[in-house]
């Protein structure tokens, strides 16, 4: 039998965590709300929609606040019908890292090794976005219903006048059959944790993916730091694009040209920088869990 540990470093009285709660509610609406409106209608959009449809994670995911790892709650008793929760000493209810470690190791494994790669690999600022550019090389249907900002021959010069640099395999796979031998590496699933860096916009975004399959042990607050990254990246990703953005309100930025590329650089090194400073804190995440796991089964004991 295991014997309980009383291993969460802080205590949050019921007035802190309900604050806590209701403060992240009303923030993952405000960040979901244009989406919900939009889908309430009936109306799609080609930016927004890819971080609910792309990912697959319902707007009612990003609403469910957590704690993290770390935290007891008083007066919670109502959390323990929850997955993944566990009574502590003295009335008080925790994340159960130990069993959520212990039924999802693979998974654990995965991504912790995969942020601290990305932690410690140098990021790499000479892509420039073309990887949308190689998603419609010399095809007459794209993936988008925008029309191309420089038409299909002018689209398919850009693509044939550069050197295409992408390391991350979930924007590789979507190259057209013609744009994927231009591509400098070849990644694929197996070498991801080899290839991907924090100068590429879609590892960065892909952070929001790794904190909602890790669940309760990620505190809400990161979850939807994670979230408003993805989202303001996913519109630099598309401006930076083939396609004509013009009618969502944003400008182009022309990576075709010197200007275009020196602006999409310094928001890459931007976002490379936040994106980083969120791996910091997601491995310091996985990293609690673990000693909580340690400490959990150091207490292991024969029953009386």
């Amino acid at each position: 039998m295991l014997h309980q540990v009383d291993s969460p470093t802080r205590t949050l009285p019921a007035a802190e965590w309900q604050a806590l709660e209701t403060a992240h509610h009303e923030r993952a609406d405000e960040l979901t709300a244009v989406y919900r409106e939009r889908r309430a209608r009936g109306e799609k959009h080609a930016i927004d929609d890819f971080l609910f449809t792309y990912y697959s994670y319902k707007p009612a995911v990003l609403r469910r606040w957590h704690p993290g790892v770390g935290a007891a709650l008083e007066d919670a008793d109502a959390w323990l019908d929850k997955r993944w929760y566990r009574a502590v000493g003295h009335g008080r209810v925790a994340v159960d890292a130990g069993a959520f470690l212990e039924a999802k190791t693979p998974l654990v494994a995965e991504i912790e090794r995969l942020t601290e790669a990305i932690l410690h690999r140098p990021a790499r600022f000479n892509c420039f976005g073309l990887h949308e550019w190689a998603m419609v090389y010399r095809e007459e249907e794209h993936r988008h219903p925008i029309p191309l900002r420089l038409g299909r021959r002018g689209t398919d010069e850009v693509v044939g006048s550069h050197d295409i640099a992408c390391s991350h395999f979930d924007a590789f796979r979507f190259f057209t059959p013609e744009a994927r031998p231009r591509n400098r590496l070849q990644p694929t699933r197996e070498t991801q944790c080899a290839l991907d860096q924090a100068g590429c916009l879609h590892a960065n975004m892909d952070l929001y993916k790794w904190c909602i399959k890790l669940g309760p042990l990620v505190p809400g607050e990161l979850l939807l730091d994670a979230f408003a990254l993805a989202r303001e990246i996913r519109w630099t990703d598309m401006q930076a694009s083939p396609y004509d953005v013009s009618d969502y309100g944003v400008p182009a930025i022309e990576i075709e040209t010197p200007a275009g590329k020196a602006e999409y650089v310094r928001l890459q090194r931007d976002y490379s920088a936040r994106s980083q400073a969120l791996r910091e804190r997601l491995r310091e995440v996985i990293r609690a869990a673990r000693r909580e796991f340690e400490a959990r089964d150091g207490a292991a004991a024969p029953s009386a």
